[in-house]
């Protein structure tokens, strides 16, 4: 017990305090700043997420891999990234992290009323790298404690108010992300987590992917990210079920 105490007053309290506030390194590639110079190059982006008539980035799209940065494209470290409209993720010329922040997560009062208080989650790794794994699993970890807000992973979809994907879904796991999907009991969420489950991120032309899932069942949060960051995927499931 003395242990523990000693412990306690000499690393203080582990969890981030505030979590929507939180700072982030400078070196995080997050939200883009787009000024159109005329330099930006649009057949280095190894997705298809940069355009340049007219300049824009698709959030879903990009693996923040820094590639394209140049004069046009500079990279914030701004890390609320998260929509509810797909759409919502293309990046257009002189928008601002906060005009997207404020417009992006739609609120809908049902969401808010069921599961505000207490959100159980699947995680399903479809064909993931296991890169957005691991961090949606450190979100859980002393640092971020996602858990203190009521949203926890949990080992069985009967057990779950909704489903986490990621990865870019392929043929091998088409039918068991749905099998995961029927048997989460309603209302449910469905949230997309990362490049890869968003769009297919740089396996989007492979002929070993089956999204049909996608065109089937209504996805409600787009988090970007490669991989995503875990106080991305906190901060963007705190204002889908907290927004008003």
């Amino acid at each position: 017990m003395f242990d523990t105490l000693k412990l306690k007053y000499f690393q203080g309290n582990q969890f981030i305090p505030d979590i929507k506030n939180a700072p982030m390194r400078e070196q995080f590639r997050g939200f883009p700043i787009l000024k159109n110079v005329g330099d930006a190059d649009e057949n280095v982006c190894p997705t298809g997420a940069l355009k340049t008539n007219p300049l824009s980035i698709d959030l879903g799209k990009c693996t923040l891999c820094g590639a394209c940065k140049c004069q046009s494209v500079q990279f914030s470290n701004y890390y609320k990234l998260s929509a509810t409209q797909r759409e919502s993720l293309i990046i257009t010329e002189n928008m601002t992290p906060e005009e997207f922040e404020k417009a992006a997560i739609k609120a809908r009062k049902e969401i808010r009323r069921v599961f505000s208080k207490s959100l159980k989650l699947r995680q399903v790794s479809a064909a993931g790298c296991n890169g957005c794994e691991m961090e949606l699993n450190a979100c859980s970890n002393c640092n971020f404690d996602m858990g203190r807000f009521g949203i926890d992973f949990v080992a069985s979809p009967r057990h779950a108010d909704g489903l986490v994907i990621t990865g870019p879904i392929s043929e091998n796991m088409a039918y068991a992300l749905e099998d995961c999907y029927k048997s989460t009991p309603a209302p449910k969420i469905v949230i997309l987590a990362g490049a890869c489950a968003i769009s297919g991120g740089v396996f989007q032309n492979s002929t070993k992917l089956n999204r049909e899932f996608l065109e089937k069942y209504p996805i409600d949060l787009y988090i970007p990210g490669c991989p995503v960051h875990p106080l991305t995927f906190i901060n963007g499931v705190l204002d889908f079920i907290s927004k008003k």
